[in-house]
Parts: structure tokens; sequence; C-alpha cells
């Protein structure tokens, strides 16, 4: 594949699609943009870029808004050049008040998301599974959502309404949030952070909107399968972090193994072989150009 011949309103139209399919939508989180080809590559209905996972691998930075607009934007924009399955992307706050959700969700639309998550943190925010988290009004989201539905041009650009008022209020506010964003024009909600089975079954249970959950590998909710989530009643699942836990400790592994042995040679069976990743980087389509072109 060597550019994504599928346009972006074709890909907001399938995410639109697969959400008024029965069937779970799985979402796998992608730090860059040669993972997210891996992930497409294994049969995902769409990939995620988050807050998270960016801020690490382009700043080495943890989530504790230090990631701009515009850097993540960029980031959004190589990314979905790339793919051809949609892509939900992290928008955190909107990055400030209402005129910046408009600006936030009109750039990321522009640059090939299919999707974006807001959140109801204030101003700085930090990872959804950090303590220390403070929310804004309810009242306030509801004006970001507005503005945010002012912002997009494509009316299946999916809007993904996440509160964090769990840990802040407790989940019977977490829930009444996400219902008034689901009432205000969401599209999905989002309850991040239930820290028991229990919680992921009564947010389920009493939410009647489509909805998003979180398996954060490590973080305060329980992990379960695709399956059973989708038995609950959520409509996306994602996997946020997962490539850059076993990115960091393979890395790990294999610089200790270099400079213990003197070599990379004892981690050649956990490599890729160079031809693979040719294929998944399209070199053969690239390096065929020329005589492709003077057959035309």
């Amino acid at each position: 594949m060597m550019g994504s011949k599928v346009m972006p309103r074709e890909k907001n139209a399938r995410l639109r699609q697969l959400l008024e399919q029965p069937k779970i939508i799985r979402s796998f989180g992608a730090h860059d943009v040669l993972t997210a080809l891996i992930v497409e590559r294994a049969g995902f209905e769409t990939v995620f870029i988050g807050g998270f996972g960016t801020s690490a691998s382009l700043l080495g930075l943890p989530d504790l808004n230090f990631l701009t607009m515009s850097e993540m934007a960029d980031a959004v924009r190589r990314m979905a050049n790339r793919l051809t399955v949609p892509l939900i992307a992290d928008g955190d706050t909107g990055h400030g008040d209402v005129h910046n959700v408009v600006r936030t969700v009109a750039e990321f639309e522009a640059a090939g998301a299919s999707g974006i998550i807001l959140e109801d943190q204030v101003v700085p925010k930090r990872c959804g599974h950090f303590e220390g988290k403070q929310v804004i009004p309810a009242e306030e989201m509801v004006l970001k959502l507005k503005a945010a539905q002012k912002g997009r041009s494509d009316e299946n650009f999916v809007i993904i309404a996440r509160t964090d008022a769990r840990e802040v209020y407790g989940l019977d506010e977490a829930i009444r949030r996400a219902i008034i964003y689901g009432d205000a024009g969401a599209d999905v909600v989002f309850v991040e952070a239930p820290i028991s089975i229990a919680e992921l079954e009564t947010i389920a249970q009493r939410v009647p909107y489509p909805k998003f959950v979180n398996m954060l590998t490590g973080g305060k909710t329980p992990i379960l399968k695709a399956k059973e989530l989708e038995e609950m009643g959520y409509k996306i699942v994602v996997y946020p972090i997962d490539t850059l836990l076993v990115t960091a400790k393979a890395v790990m592994e294999l610089t200790q193994t270099l400079v213990e042995t003197g070599t990379t040679l004892p981690m050649a069976d956990r490599m890729v072989s160079f031809d693979e990743l040719k294929r998944i980087l399209s070199v053969d389509d690239w390096l065929s150009l020329r005589d492709e072109l003077k057959g035309m």
C-alpha cells in the first residue's frame, strides 16, 4: 500500500456504518505510523491515536498536557494518510474553550481523523488513570459538544464525549454526565476509569447511548474480553497503550542484550525479518514506481 486510496469522507462513512452494526468495534491504539500500519494489517476495524502514546513517542513526555493541538493534528495527519481504515483521535479537552474546540475538531477532521474524543477535564488535563483529576461543570462540557458539532464539516465525523467525573464525584455523577452529553448530541459517550466489573455493567445498563470503553493495561478498570464488553452493551473498545508498553519492553530487552553479549543476535527470533519490514513499508511498490510510470 503506497498510500491511502480511501478518501477521508469514505472513512468517516465507514466508521458511522460500524456504529450502526451490532458487533463491537475494536480500536487498537498506535503510538506511531509504523505501528498503525501493523494494526491495520492485523484486521482491526479502526486505529486509535491517543494523547498518552503520542506524547510519549513524539516528545518523550507523560500525558500531562505537554502535547499541543497542532502537534497532535500533525500526528493524526501522518497516520491517517497511511491508513485505509478509520482513525479515532484523542482531542483531550479540545485544547481550550469553546472556540478552541471548534478549531480542534476542524483541524483533526481536515487531518483525516474520522472521530474525536473530547473530555470534561479542566485545563491542563492529565491521563484519565492518573490521580488528581478535576472536571469542568457539565453545562460547560455541553457547550463544548455543541462547538464540536459546529466545527465538523461532515456529519459522519464521530464525536465521542468522555467524562472523568467517576473519580471526582462518583459513578452516579459520571453516568448523569454521560447521559447529558448524549442528549447534547454526542454520537458516543465514554465514562473513563470505572473501577470494577459491577461499575462497567451499571454504566452499560443505565446509559442509553452508544458507549465507548477503555481497556488500559495497568489502569484502574478491569480488563475484559471484547466479547464480554459487547454482551454488556458497549459499542467501541479501545486498547490505547499496549503497543507502547510492548515496544518499550522489547527495546529495553534488546539494549540489555547488546550490552551483555556485544550483539543483538540472541534476540533475532523476536524480530521481524528485514524482508517483512520492507513489505509493511511497501518498499517494492515504491521502487517499481518509475517502471510503472514508464509503462503508462
